[in-house]
């Protein structure tokens, strides 16, 4: 594909951010959510010799409750009366859940690493999926939910191709990526993540490359556009985020961080003053330390922006790290973030982030605590 190509299929897009959750002790007095407990997490590793299950998902719903969902061990809810764990034998359809919804009519939905689960306040429901119509088109509505196939890497028999789920007045409908014929049963198009942008334009992460749309045509930001050069491995896309000012910032696992900004694609060293550096801030991934944590950039899965417009990086292996306009600063043990893994970033309704990770963490203004 081309580097940055807009392509017009007569289908329509996809959204979702991570929507998250959280507040203080005092906020959550206020709400009247029970104060802050530990999780009945264990962060044991899914399979001995994987990464942990750390927390994947953090969601406030209308009512001021949070969810809090793992890599490994299903997902809690946090309210009044203290918290509610749901796994798989209370009809979740799998034990990792990667984010979190709400849909109009106030059912909590789950996009799990198999599958999709929803809450109506009494009974956890696991949703068939599979049965879709390829030809189906694309398309924005405000009240929209999406989700990732229904494996946890690649799409079912059933799906046939690289797709993606619109849940539309309840009805799911299973669409195909903007792909080229002999692309579309390939895996490296699994959807990581999703992101909302300025004016209803929905970001749609996968391995290999990036999709846009803005309700009439695709963007696709492919290794190539994003800078890439050889020897600097290819993409394998994680995060995206679209910040207030329209840019795109990608998070790659082993080649760090790419930030689109209109026809201009570059990584986080230029925006600290170090010209036209390479993308990542750290060193190259080898096969000596590809297993290895090297504390830096590259391996970022995170996004989030904060009140004042500092734009967050969630890492595996490296903190969190915060860049506000002039100055890039990472925060790690020695600020309180325990967790040198950050999977997801969420922003609650009175504009903190809350950092998931080996627990849930709140960034104060100038350290974090856990609060979960």
């Amino acid at each position: 594909m081309a580097l940055l190509t807009t392509l017009t299929k007569g289908r329509a897009p996809l959204l979702v951010a991570t929507v998250l959750a959280g507040c203080s002790m005092q906020q959550a007095a206020e709400r009247g959510v029970a104060a802050p407990e530990l999780l009945p997490f264990t962060y044991a590793p899914m399979r001995p010799g994987f990464h942990h299950g750390g927390v994947r998902a953090i969601f406030e719903d209308r009512h001021g409750n949070r969810w809090i969902g793992s890599h490994a061990e299903g997902v809690c809810r946090i309210d009044a009366s203290g918290i509610t764990h749901f796994t798989e034998a209370d009809g979740l359809s799998n034990n990792q859940v990667r984010s979190i919804q709400e849909s109009a009519d106030g059912r909590i939905w789950f996009d799990c690493g198999f599958g999709i689960s929803s809450f109506d306040g009494a009974r956890m429901t696991p949703h068939a999926t599979g049965e879709h119509a390829l030809l189906a088109p694309w398309a924005i509505e405000p009240d929209d939910l999406w989700f990732k196939s229904s494996e946890s890497h690649g799409f079912s028999a059933q799906e046939r191709e690289a797709g993606v789920y619109r849940l539309h007045e309840g009805t799911l409908t299973y669409l195909p990526l903007p792909l080229p014929p002999a692309l579309r049963t390939n895996a490296g198009y699994s959807v990581t993540a999703f992101a909302k942008g300025k004016g209803g334009r929905i970001w749609i992460a996968t391995y290999d490359a990036v999709f846009g749309f803005d309700g009439t045509s695709f963007t696709v930001i492919d290794g190539t556009r994003m800078g890439l050069r050889p020897g600097e491995g290819v993409p394998h896309a994680r995060g995206v985020f679209e910040d207030s000012r329209g840019r795109v910032w990608i998070g790659n696992n082993g080649v760090g961080v790419v930030v689109v900004d209109g026809d201009r694609t570059f990584g986080v060293a230029p925006l600290v003053g170090e010209g036209d550096a390479p993308l990542r801030m750290g060193s190259p991934l080898t096969a000596s330390n590809a297993a290895n944590h090297d504390g830096s950039l590259q391996r970022a899965f995170s996004f989030g922006e904060d009140r004042d417009g500092s734009i967050w990086i969630g890492t595996i292996g490296g903190g969190a790290w915060r860049y506000d306009g002039r100055e890039l600063r990472q925060f790690t043990a020695k600020d309180g973030l325990t967790t040198p893994d950050v999977m997801t970033i969420a922003r609650d309704r009175d504009g903190e982030l809350w950092f998931g990770g080996i627990g849930v963490f709140r960034f104060t203004g100038t350290r974090f605590e856990r609060v979960h």
